[in-house]
């Protein structure tokens, strides 16, 4: 294993003739130098180089960069699952309604805000999952339609619908489960929300206390999941009228959007830039 910035120490200049001081002082700087790298290398050394490193509970085989592959254990990403106990009724097949979340399950860095939104505390690429137990009511076929809203705003092309059929009997009705998944950027603070409408108040998204005969687990009206995908894509928006610069050690803009009339400048080592 090489060491980079671990420096050997200044050796004294021999004299023409012998002299014990200084052989002494030789050996002594010698001595010490050894002795810190039998102990102390680990922690002096700026930064190491080999061609595997095993530590604490990370095993990496393949350094490239600034970019270390391996196992990746110990490593932990935002994450949070989320589900609800209740009925959830609509009041009118005209309104859109907020799917509710009323339990948390696990979760890091990622929460459930007012009863309906799920906020992320670190920015990124997530992937949300959700399986919602829809019922039917009614003697005839219904739809249910569920999208996504980001920050309050509906995400365009985001919506599904789910047909249900007629119930089989006043007593027993119509089951089934909408599920997808959806990726979705956010940045720290902000929230997602799963929104749905019915053509029927009759038919809702229902739960289901724990059944019997034999023992089976309760049903909750909702199970959402949201995890961390990928940090976002670097962007770059600067509406500006004069000069721009841009400096520093290796800057890379993978995407610009500079309206305006200015110059740009960009100063620094290599830098790359992407402007679409």
């Amino acid at each position: 294993m090489a060491l980079v910035g671990f420096k050997a120490p200044a050796l004294p200049l021999p004299s023409p003739q012998y002299d014990v001081r200084q052989q002494n002082e030789l050996n002594r700087s010698l001595r010490l130098y050894f002795n810190r790298l039998d102990s102390l290398s680990p922690n002096e050394a700026q930064s190491y180089r080999a061609g595997e490193f095993i530590g604490g509970t990370f095993t990496g085989t393949g350094i490239t960069g600034t970019s270390i592959t391996g196992f990746g254990r110990g490593l932990e990403f935002p994450y949070g699952s989320f589900y609800d106990t209740t009925d959830q009724i609509a009041g009118s097949t005209t309104v859109a309604y907020a799917i509710t979340l009323n339990t948390t399950s696990i979760a890091s860095a990622v929460r459930v805000t007012n009863n309906s939104r799920i906020s992320v505390d670190i920015s990124g690429i997530y992937n949300l999952q959700f399986s919602v137990q829809l019922v039917n009511d009614t003697n005839a076929s219904q739809d249910i339609d569920i999208w996504f809203r980001k920050n309050g705003t509906n995400i365009p092309n985001s919506n599904s619908r789910f047909g249900l059929s007629a119930r089989k009997s006043p007593g027993d009705f119509y089951h089934t489960v909408a599920a997808l998944n959806f990726f979705i950027d956010l940045n720290a603070g902000e929230y997602v929300e799963l929104m749905w409408r019915t053509t029927n108040v009759d038919t809702y998204i229902e739960h289901y206390a724990a059944p019997s005969s034999p023992t089976r687990p309760a049903i909750p009206s909702v199970i959402v999941t949201m995890s961390w995908v990928s940090a976002l894509p670097a962007q770059f928006t600067v509406p500006f009228a004069g000069a721009l610069v841009i400096a520093g050690h290796a800057p890379t803009i993978k995407k610009s959007i500079i309206p305006g009339s200015g110059a740009v400048a960009f100063l620094g080592h290599a830098p790359t830039v992407t402007i679409a």
